[in-house]
């Protein structure tokens, strides 16, 4: 059976997803796989996105009546519909369901109307009827009759009744009530006990449905001999209301009849036409009708019951009573989550959908109200455009660092008197995004390395740190390699622990120090990256022997040095000059003669090179001689390096000043020196004795000390010293004319200078002369060495 499907469809927007909702207008009792309409055309949804998003079709309750093809958009019927089981005999008919779309998160309502066709016939309570009259009862009296039944509504239910003719009675109504009409059959002649003691009449009940359908009972008549009067109720319909899940053994109402006879044929006796137990019982003595059983609003709102009284004679006479049942807040609201994405991306704009949730209550009028709330510190919110249908929407931006997972409560609430509810608990998890950087531990790093170390040597382990989950938070390093250096070649870097090592031996001589950009990358996508800097500096190792410059070696040639034969003990001869290409104490050189022609006759400055003689010449001696010299530096492991000298003592050469003017001064050096070490000695123990002293003072005197003022203290001026002397306690007390640096070695204090930049030897050497000629006496040496003592004991002090 065809039946026309009628379409309305209406849209509104949300949060910016449109949620469609589309009406179908269908009868009842259509076959399994009818289409109803083609969901998709209708709400504009392109049909290859239904599979895609997992279109489905969700309900209230678990009954599934209808089923969407997600091939062609088709909504189809998947069960037999009966309205009067659905519905019973309430006036509208409408399902609700929901279509769903993921990924998004999409909600569209359908609502389906059903209507009612004749598919049942009227049905009797009672095949038979029975009947008990006297036979001297007046014609005209009415006996009402119970009604038939039809689940069908408005047209399709009971509109009229037939009586098969017959010679005693005839068929009247008493009027509508509730939209119904009851029938009542009328004695039109008079019965006659001894002619039939019994009459059987069909009774047929017609629906308005087109076929018109029918139900028959039979009505049996039995005539009973006199009983002058009838019992007779105070109302022919009685009307009353009772709540629902009233106390077994609740009063209904009480119903009464009166019998003017007297005696036993004046003695009533209640009953119902047809059987009520399971819900209501009767006082056959009283007529008072109580509640039997559990009365349930949401299953039946009223009833009908046809009341009998019967008199000792056998009379008897009918009542209506019809019971509404009203409703109570007995039922709580019922929270059901029809669609839920328990994974939420934290980028997840605010009003994205995460859930659909249906919350209803059996209920009616107030009490059938139902709101719905969730708990207000999540960032969250429930928003409702579907009636019934609560949409859980994110409220605010989620960070899945500040909190992963939401337990959020959905209490829904219904309006009665006292109010009740219920609560489903929804978990949902906030799904990780690469929206953190890796973050170094430190902005820069420093580390150090021996030169010469071996390829994979262990440098320094960098740290990232990244907040992200999951891939997102997995690190891998790596070294920027630029084109305008080579730094980052000479490493290699563990992708995963972050630990460098080196690529390369390093040279110290060639470079000290390595800066290189380590960038941590995580593995998002797209991904997010940091750098750091990590400054390397290598560390010296002696690994350079000595390279002696001069005198110039090997190829053949040896050069020869050339010496007065009147040379001076001490006057130099020549100079072995020798560099290492290493730094710092490995750089420092020593010099020593480890093979001679003639031992004791020359002599090596052993941090100078300088080749003097030790002695004046005599006839015996050589006029060639050969000397080794061994240059060696002062590395943990020594290298060294050695070189000939060859010197020639010759006759025609002058003897020059210049070339022995500094030993004079380095004897007097000796003799300085020895009073400058037993001067720091004195002054050391005078130190430790005022030390002690003082704590003496403090322990065994009072505390009141005098102090004088510094300005009182004595301080030498500058004419003590001369104007070329170095200030070296930097107590501003001396001029500063001329600056040089020492070496601090052994040997250094025989006159081996560096020189600074505004100083040339030549000047040097014609201001020592001149300050030799003004100091020539011993007087002014013994000044010179005086002024020198006072100086130092004035650094020690201050």
């Amino acid at each position: 059976m065809d039946q026309p499907v009628h379409i309305f469809w209406l849209f509104s927007p949300l949060f910016a997803v449109s949620y469609g909702e589309v009406r179908y207008a269908l009868p009842e009792e259509l076959q399994r796989g009818h289409v109803i309409g083609n969901v998709a055309k209708d709400l504009g949804l392109r049909v290859k996105d239904l599979r895609a998003r997992g279109a489905h079709v969700v309900s209230e309750g678990t009954v599934r009546l209808f089923e969407m093809d997600i091939l062609s958009g088709n909504l189809m019927i998947s069960q037999r519909i009966d309205r009067e089981e659905l519905c019973a005999q309430t006036s509208a008919c409408t399902l609700h369901y929901q279509l769903l779309l993921e990924d998004p998160l999409q909600a569209h309502s359908i609502v389906l109307d059903i209507g009612d066709v004749n598919d049942n016939s009227p049905v009797f309570a009672t095949e038979e009827i029975k009947l008990d009259i006297l036979e001297s009862t007046d014609t005209g009296r009415r006996f009402p009759l119970e009604s038939a039944q039809d689940p069908d509504l408005g047209t399709n239910s009971v509109r009229n009744y037939k009586l098969i003719p017959n010679d005693h009675f005839i068929l009247e109504y008493s009027g509508h009530i509730n939209g119904l009409i009851y029938p009542e059959l009328v004695l039109k002649k008079a019965l006659d006990y001894e002619a039939h003691r019994e009459h059987i009449i069909k009774i047929s009940a017609i629906d308005g449905g087109n076929p018109a359908k029918s139900g028959t009972a039979s009505i049996l008549i039995r005539v009973l001999d006199v009983n002058d009067n009838v019992p007779v109720f105070t109302q022919r319909v009685y009307k009353v209301s009772v709540p629902e899940n009233s106390p077994l053994g609740t009063t209904v109402i009480r119903l009464n009849a009166t019998d003017a006879d007297d005696g036993l044929y004046g003695t009533i006796t209640y009953s119902f036409r047809h059987k009520m137990e399971e819900l209501f019982e009767i006082n056959h003595a009283n007529g008072e009708i109580l509640v039997a059983g559990v009365i349930d609003f949401e299953e039946a709102n009223n009833y009908e019951l046809d009341v009998q009284a019967k008199d000792g004679g056998g009379q008897t006479s009918h009542c209506k009573l019809i019971i509404d049942v009203t409703d109570i807040n007995d039922n709580k609201p019922v929270v059901e989550i029809k669609s839920a994405s328990t994974n939420v991306l934290e980028d997840s704009k605010p009003g994205t959908m995460v859930a659909l949730i249906n919350v209803y209550d059996l209920d009616t009028g107030r009490s059938g109200h139902v709101t719905c709330a969730i708990s207000e510190d999540v960032p969250f919110k429930l928003v409702s455009d579907v009636k019934h249908y609560f949409m859980l929407v994110t409220d605010d931006i989620l960070d899945r660092e500040i909190q992963e997972k939401y337990v959020i409560k959905i209490v829904a609430t219904d309006g009665g008197t006292p109010a009740l509810s219920s609560f489903q608990i929804l978990t949902i998890t906030v799904s990780d995004m690469n929206d953190n950087s890796p973050t170094f531990t430190q902005n820069d790093y420093t580390a150090s390395v021996l030169e010469n170390e071996p390829v994979g040597t262990f440098v320094i382990a960098v740290k990232a740190e990244d907040p992200d989950a999951s891939s997102n938070s997995k690190i891998q390093y790596q070294i920027i390699k630029h084109t305008d250096t080579e730094d980052g070649s000479f490493f290699t870097i563990n992708s995963e622990t972050g630990e460098l090592f080196t690529s390369r031996p390093f040279d110290y001589e060639n470079s000290v120090h390595y800066k290189i950009i380590v960038i941590a990358q995580d593995g998002g996508k797209p991904p997010l990256s940091s750098s750091c800097t990590v400054n390397v500096f290598i560390q010296d190792q002696n690994d350079n022997t000595p390279v002696v410059l001069y005198p110039v070696q090997g190829r053949g040639f040896n050069a020869e040095e050339l010496v007065p034969v009147d040379a001076p003990k001490g006057y130099l001869v020549t100079k072995v000059v020798a560099v290492d290409g290493d730094s710092g104490h490995n750089a420092w050189l020593s010099y020593r003669i480890i093979t001679a022609t003639e031992p004791h006759l020359f002599y090596v400055g052993q941090t100078t090179g300088e080749i003097r003689t030790a002695r004046v010449f005599m006839e015996s001696d050589e006029p060639k001689h050969s000397l080794v010299i061994l240059v060696s530096d002062n590395g943990p492991l020594s290298l060294s390096a050695t070189c000939t000298v060859n010197i020639i003592i010759t006759s025609g050469l002058p003897v020059l000043n210049e070339l022995f003017e500094f030993e004079e001064e380095s004897q007097d050096s000796h003799n300085l020196t020895f009073h400058l070490i037993v001067a720091l000695s004195v002054i050391s123990c005078l130190f430790i004795l005022f030390i002690g002293g003082v704590f003496y003072a403090k322990l065994y005197r009072p505390r009141s000390i005098y102090r004088s003022n510094s300005a009182t203290l004595p301080v030498f001026p500058a004419t003590y010293c001369p104007p070329s002397f170095t200030e070296l306690s930097r107590c501003g007390t001396l001029f500063n004319d001329e600056r040089f640096d020492s070496f601090l070695t052994t040997g250094s204090w025989r006159g081996d200078f560096r020189f600074s930049s505004n100083t040339d030897t030549d000047t040097l050497k014609k201001r020592s002369a001149a300050y030799l000629k003004s100091t020539n006496t011993p007087n002014d040496r013994k000044y010179t060495y005086y002024s020198l003592c006072f100086k130092v004991i004035n650094a020690i002090n201050i």
